[in-house]
């Protein structure tokens, strides 16, 4: 290591990469978590007073059109955003200041998060709350996609290690959400006065990523790293004016070579790294949760388990195991870079689609139900999750280091295209796996 390179002091530089990536999914994780309070707002208020005057409370209520879609549509909403503000970000992040670009969709994160917290308090018709419920999902996901992909592109211009805390800290985004749901369950409050302490404590996560963006650039870390890309151009403007002195004619080939490569020379080069991350969220979208969530237990019988069922077995188990898959890259990246042993595996959670659509998926019209049992489904989710943690984490580690460090940044932004393009063919597939059933 160059004695000249500063030290990460108590791994401040690592830790508030961690805090960023915990802003960037903590949003969506929160609004997907919550399924359950935003779907009791969105039941059809005729036909819940019909079937309540006409059963005896032991039978579920029929599921109104907008709460049958919701997973489905709150999915698409939060994906294609993702998707297109993740093309934008990767077009205009020369252009546009880093400050501007992560400050701003922090605040903006936190302003709708702030406001979703007071609608809990607000009465409104299902079709109402479903429309603004939808745009402030297009609104995080969008100003999410701007984040991360700015966060990659730093992280770009730092060593290695320094992907993993963002990817970790985006998995415990998940895990976080997930144990808060379970807590306002726990609580036995109305379900509106959980739902309001549950977004109240995501705005105060969101407001201490804004405080660690803020103390960064006061690291010395950082600002080497910083200061090192800063200095490139103008080594570059020497080494040009050397050329003109030795060879007149050399001049042009220099310059091609001093040039910002394109983005299509750098893609050349990760490709492998950027459609294996594509494909492997492309995988996990297109199930979770539009199919996961309605899988249902056997073994509850109406009892507590029942209430839990989904909020632990679901959504608490992919977190905790999609995190654990993610932070293991930070002792362990086999296979390495070069290997085809990485797209392969990628390749192979294919089967999870077939599996989970096997389960106990109700209400269901195709399949026969193979894996009925709690216990199928929860084996083939701490697989699916973990499988997803480690081998997305691998390749975006991988892909801005298979490149020359001054390529590192627009690499880090491809990647991110790549992984918001996975989310958004998964959201569009989860219609169809979810029809399937």
């Amino acid at each position: 290591m160059d004695p000249q390179v500063p030290k990460d002091k108590y791994n401040g530089v690592w830790w508030i990469f961690f805090m960023l990536g915990l802003g960037t999914l903590l949003p969506w994780n929160f609004f997907m978590t919550a399924t359950m309070y935003f779907t009791s707002r969105l039941a059809d208020p005729v036909s819940e007073a019909r079937h309540n005057s006409s059963a005896n409370g032991t039978e579920e209520a029929p599921r109104s059109v907008l709460q049958a879609k919701f997973n489905n549509v709150m999915t698409l909403c939060a994906m294609v955003p993702l998707l297109v503000f993740t093309i934008l970000n990767t077009v205009l992040h020369q252009r546009i200041p880093q400050k501007i670009r992560v400050a701003g969709s922090l605040v903006a994160i936190l302003l709708v998060f702030l406001l979703t917290a007071i609608l809990v308090k607000v009465e409104l018709e299902p079709l109402p709350f479903f429309i603004i419920t939808m745009i402030k999902i297009i609104c995080i996901n969008s100003f999410g996609a701007v984040l991360q992909g700015s966060l990659f592109g730093m992280a770009g211009l730092l060593p290695a290690s320094y992907t993993t805390p963002i990817m970790s800290g985006q998995g415990l985004a998940g895990t976080f959400a997930a144990f808060s749901m379970i807590c306002a369950i726990a609580s036995g409050s109305s379900i509106q006065d959980s739902a309001f302490g549950y977004f109240i404590t995501a705005c105060a996560v969101i407001a201490l990523a804004v405080a660690s963006y803020v103390a960064l650039p006061k690291l010395e870390f950082f600002q080497y790293y910083q200061e090192s890309q800063q200095n490139k151009p103008a080594e570059d403007e020497e080494n040009k004016m050397d050329l003109l002195k030795k060879d007149q004619r050399q001049q042009s080939a220099g310059d091609d070579d001093k040039q910002t490569p394109s983005m299509l020379s750098i893609f050349k080069k990760i490709w492998v790294m950027a459609v294996s991350v594509c494909f492997a969220f492309t995988v996990t979208i297109g199930t979770f949760p539009a199919v996961t969530a309605d899988v249902r237990s056997s073994i509850a019988g109406g009892g507590v388990w029942e209430k839990y069922f989904i909020p632990v077995s679901c959504f608490l188990f992919f977190n905790v195991f999609d995190w654990a898959g993610r932070s293991l890259t930070a002792v362990c990246m086999w296979p390495g870079k070069d290997s085809k042993l990485l797209p392969g595996l990628i390749l192979a959670r294919v089967i999870f689609v077939p599996l989970f659509m096997l389960c106990n998926v109700q209400p269901r019209g195709n399949l026969p139900v193979y894996f009925s049992h709690d216990g199928w489904f929860i084996a083939f989710m701490i697989l699916f999750a973990f499988s997803n943690g480690y081998l997305a984490s691998l390749c975006m580690c991988f892909g801005p280091k298979k490149v020359d460090p001054s390529e590192a940044e627009t690499a880090g932004a491809i990647m991110a295209f790549f992984l918001s393009l996975g989310l958004a063919l998964g959201a569009s597939l989860s219609f169809l796996f979810r029809a399937l059933v």
